[in-house]
């Protein structure tokens, strides 16, 4: 595969990233923080495709079950999101367990990903890294448009962020 390919696969390996990003920039994250986040979730993009392209397929069925995983997840957070709403501090990034909790969990599809392309028999490092800087670029840009949207809106836009977590939920759980 060429690097257009693993591109257009980054993308959409990317969104629920950018989705689950602009629900928790509506919680005005600093601007510290988003950039650790970013690239946090850049580096699990990198590694969660590498450590998938290792195990192999032995696994694949297990994995099929995170999806509903992730989805009870993507429902805690929406309530916890709505039960804090009018507290000061709102949303679950708080500390460095929940930043890496947000960076797995938006990492784990690219796991799936990086078991498919186990089986080519090429040299993966370059999919791997545009998947880790597309998806940084992605989780920053939604955090700062969720904090613009914050801003702006103010309290509403928690509710734009409870709407977008629980869609994510949805999906995972149909899918």
């Amino acid at each position: 595969m060429n690097n257009l390919i693993y591109f257009f696969m980054a993308i959409g390996l990317s969104m629920d990233a950018f989705s689950l990003s602009i629900a928790y920039g509506t919680n005005y994250i600093k601007k510290s923080k988003i950039l650790f986040l970013s690239t946090l979730v850049g580096l699990f993009h990198y590694i969660m495709p590498f450590l998938g392209s290792i195990i192999g397929g032995s696994l694949a069925i297990i994995i099929m079950k995170t999806n509903y995983i992730v989805s009870l997840v993507f429902l805690i957070l929406a309530y916890e999101m709505y039960k804090s709403k009018d507290e000061e501090q709102k949303g679950a990034i708080t500390n460095l367990l929940s930043l890496f909790i947000f960076a797995i969990t938006v990492s784990l599809d690219s796991f799936s990903v990086g078991l498919a392309l186990g089986l080519e028999k090429a040299n993966l490092n370059s999919a791997f890294l545009i998947f880790a800087i597309t998806s940084a670029t992605f989780t920053f840009i939604g955090l700062l448009f969720g904090n613009h949207l914050s801003k702006k809106y103010g309290k509403k836009a928690n509710y734009f962020g409870i709407i977008i977590l629980t869609i994510l939920a949805i999906k995972y759980l149909l899918s």
